[in-house]
């Protein structure tokens, strides 16, 4: 029978090298057993050893250590987070280590999750993300806690929840359910994933406790084990069942599923590259390879059965090329029994550590335990530890031991894969819609689009601007948007009326002398028109209503001793009547003009107080009624009236007002004042 249809057995356990490799006197003196490593982005390589936290240079060198208050968990690597922190599970706790602070005064190590006295409960997992500002922790049968990177609590959620009256999660056992998985971050889509004891994973937003979807892939098994692609993929291993699935991480369907051969543990851990390649090394010898597409590479081509791989890869330091060692050993079984595969290796012979590609097949470099390298971490500070495959994998990553390609930290690496992601979305958003090519290297197409695109835009955003804008206007607030159009559609129609009556009167007086009581009245169609522009630029006003230019003054001049009234026709041509007064007025005259003008002054503004039209205020809301009767018809059968009154008067004043110059001068005076004071 083929061997992606068996279970695989586990029978071939893990071995530190100095019982591998024998012969060799310097692991005979190791007195510490190491933890899980972790690869940091300064070449660094962190480990525990009970109560012990040891920080490694490349080279193999101790660089400092750290005492501990609790012991290590030896099957949990540490975390690497913010600033350089480091994060450990101890005893069900998790300590923050800050290497920045270690030989100095202040605190290298805190409590950041669990009680000094007590156990919360058996912590599962732990995962930190720099780009969501968050620390997720899994404790048994407690739920998934996600904490601020400075110790504050965000959000908790358990297995089970109900929502809008159906229960979401523990489908089959409610009791007994619990998130069994370590926390996997989705850096590019922002999202958590994990799983149930009962073969379920969750998707979650890093912002809040909500499941985006919740899928049952418990026909494949209860223990899966989930990488993040951060290419819009989720793998997910089946252990057991030796499968892998490819889930599309926005609905949670399975892509793809492929087999490989047996694993060495039900908690293997894949390793996936920059090219959204996993890969995955096998009892039978074999790594197995596997594109984001589901195509299959496996290395060496030429299986060789005296070998078998023990360890997860391990990725370089460009994000490409990954770190695999290979067992050799003198022989292994292989039996079949019903749908088990059971696997039993012989005496170890060796290890080969390799430097490979998995999408091109390159490989890098190779050697055989002992080596050139390997050798020279024997003589380091390693020498006192038991060290194993995997120990040793991650020191070859940290001093990038055989790379031939750029070095890149994490974060850059995480940046490029999801800006990879982005251009793939918008390349399959482009076929969907058949938007033009990009690639054909048509440079004027490009350009076309790019000038559409900001007109689009730009039309956009003035569209936004313009309702922000009008929607936040009082008058509009106050009042229905009908009403409030109705009063904007009678200022225009007064507005419209203003100035054909005005521009009729300015030709005409351009042309002809006209009389004092005239001129009044004009200059007071005049401000009524500016308090309609006014109305119609501020308060009632589309965002596209601006006052213009001040019309040409109609105002009269004084130096008390000639008094003019200027206007400019419809040619530009001046006109200036001049009234001359008599030089042997006395200075006692002309202040008991003066009093006469401020009398009359109030007088004008008290009549002007009386029509609705002519009432200046600071809110407009208080006036809207009378304003609005004022915009019948009968307002306009009344500026008529006004205009032909006008006209009337200057055929007849006309020749008053040239041959008695002093005529009715306090009026004039009157006027002049209210029209400075205005």
């Amino acid at each position: 029978m083929s061997l992606h249809i068996h279970l695989a057995s586990l029978l071939l356990l893990l071995s530190p090298l100095p019982q591998i490799l024998s012969g060799e006197e310097s692991f005979k003196k190791a007195a510490y057993k190491l933890s899980k490593p972790l690869i940091s982005d300064d070449g660094k390589v962190y480990l525990c050893s009970e109560k012990n936290f040891f920080a490694f240079e490349s080279n193999g060198s101790v660089a400092w250590t750290l005492s501990l208050s609790y012991k290590c968990s030896p099957s949990m690597a540490p975390v690497q987070g913010e600033s350089r922190k480091i994060y450990v599970i101890a005893e069900d706790r998790v300590l923050k280590i800050n290497p920045l602070n270690v030989g100095s005064s202040e605190l290298a190590v805190e409590l950041f999750f669990g009680s000094e006295y007590e156990r919360l409960g058996d912590i599962i997992g732990l995962a930190v993300s720099i780009s969501s500002s968050c620390v997720l922790i899994n404790v048994k049968n407690r739920g998934l806690f996600a904490y601020r990177l400075q110790g504050k609590l965000y959000w908790s959620v358990g297995p089970l929840l109900y929502q809008h009256g159906y229960r979401q999660g523990c489908r089959k056992n409610i009791t007994e359910c619990y998130f069994s998985s370590v926390p996997v971050f989705d850096h590019c889509e922002a999202s958590i994933y994990i799983s149930n004891n009962q073969g379920e994973i969750y998707a979650l937003s890093t912002r809040s406790p909500h499941f985006k979807w919740i899928q049952d892939f418990s026909s494949f098994g209860s223990t899966l084990t989930m990488k993040a692609g951060n290419n819009g993929l989720l793998y997910v291993t089946v252990a057991a069942k030796a499968l892998i699935l490819a889930v599309d991480v926005s609905r949670g369907s399975i892509l793809w599923q492929k087999s490989f051969g047996p694993l060495s543990m039900g908690d293997y851990a894949p390793a996936v590259d920059s090219n959204g390649w996993i890969s995955i090394g096998s009892l039978d010898g074999y790594l197995y390879s596997f594109s984001p597409k589901g195509v299959l590479k496996k290395f060496p081509k030429v299986l060789n059965m005296d070998s078998v791989i023990q360890v997860s890869p391990v990725l370089g330091c460009s994000g490409y090329a990954i770190y695999v060692s290979q067992t050799q050993i003198e022989g292994k079984i292989t039996r079949i029994i019903g749908d088990y595969t059971y696997i039993s290796a012989m005496k170890s012979k060796g290890v080969i550590f390799t430097l490979i590609n998995p999408a091109t097949g390159i490989i890098f470099w190779s050697e055989q335990y002992p080596g050139l390298f390997s050798s020279e971490f024997l003589r380091s500070d390693l020498q006192h530890f038991l060290l194993d495959e995997s120990v040793l994998l991650a020191f070859f990553a940290a001093s990038s031991t055989g790379n031939r390609l750029p070095c890149r930290s994490s974060r850059k690496i995480l940046s490029e894969v999801c800006i990879k992601l982005l251009t793939d979305y918008a390349r399959k958003f482009q076929h969907l819609h058949r938007f033009p090519s990009f690639s054909s290297g048509n440079k004027k197409t490009i350009l076309l689009f790019l000038i559409f695109e900001s007109i689009i835009l730009l039309v956009l955003a003035i569209i936004v601007k313009f309702c922000c804008m009008f929607w936040k206007k009082k008058k509009l607030q106050n009042q229905h948007l009908g009403k409030f159009l109705d009063k904007r559609r009678s200022l225009r129609l007064q507005k419209k009326v203003f100035d054909r009556s005005i521009t009729e009167l300015q030709q005409k007086a351009a042309e002809d002398a006209i009389a004092n009581e005239v001129l009044e009245k004009l200059g007071n169609l005049v401000k009524q028109r500016e308090n309609i522009e006014r109305k119609l630029s501020t308060s009632y006003s589309l965002g596209r209503d601006e006052i213009g230019p001040r019309s040409p003054s109609l105002l009269p001049l004084s130096d008390r001793k000639t008094r003019s009234f200027s206007f400019q026709g419809a040619k530009k041509e001046s006109v200036t009547l001049f009234h001359t007064v008599s030089d042997t007025s006395s200075e006692t005259s002309w202040s008991e003009r003066d009093s006469d003008t401020n009398i009359s002054e109030d007088e004008e503004e008290t009549d002007k107080g009386k029509s609705p039209i002519e009432i200046f205020s600071s809110s407009d809301d208080e006036i809207y009624q009378e304003e609005y009767q004022s915009s019948t018809p009968s307002f306009f059968a009344s500026t008529s009236r006004q205009v032909t009154e006008i006209e009337e008067m200057k055929s007849g004043d006309q020749k008053d007002s040239v041959d008695h110059p002093l005529q009715n001068r306090s009026t004039s005076i009157r006027k002049r004042n209210s029209y400075s004071s205005s």
